[in-house]
């Protein structure tokens, strides 16, 4: 392993992350989807949206929800992405790819905050 390649239960634990997420991901959607279409539907402006979501710490949840199952399941489809396609491997994969991870989860908690607050 001396060569980058990560251990065996590291990948396997990869793979894992990115299911995992990737079913958490799948439902997040489609309640977010649902709930663009019942606010369309109900003629609801953005004022009374974020009237709603304000101090819901059910809504509030759901999105922290969302942006940690983003927040695994990109950096691990990207790091793929880029070790298959430019043979990147190594400690500067691994690292930039906890960068993107840290990096989506501190935008997506700051807007998921804004809505809360």
């Amino acid at each position: 392993m001396g060569d980058g390649q990560l251990s065996v239960r590291s990948q396997v634990l990869l793979w894992a992350a990115q299911r995992i997420s990737a079913a958490v991901l799948a439902l997040c959607v489609l309640v977010h989807l649902a709930t663009i279409i019942y606010a369309v539907r109900s003629g609801l402006s953005a004022a009374a949206i974020l009237g709603r979501t304000q101090g819901d710490i059910g809504w509030f949840t759901f999105y922290a929800v969302f942006v940690l199952a983003v927040s695994i399941h990109a950096p691990i489809g990207l790091r793929t992405v880029l070790s298959e396609t430019f043979a990147w491997r190594g400690r500067g994969l691994e690292w930039s790819m906890l960068a993107v991870g840290v990096g989506l989860a501190f935008l997506g908690f700051r807007a998921a905050w804004a809505v809360f607050l």
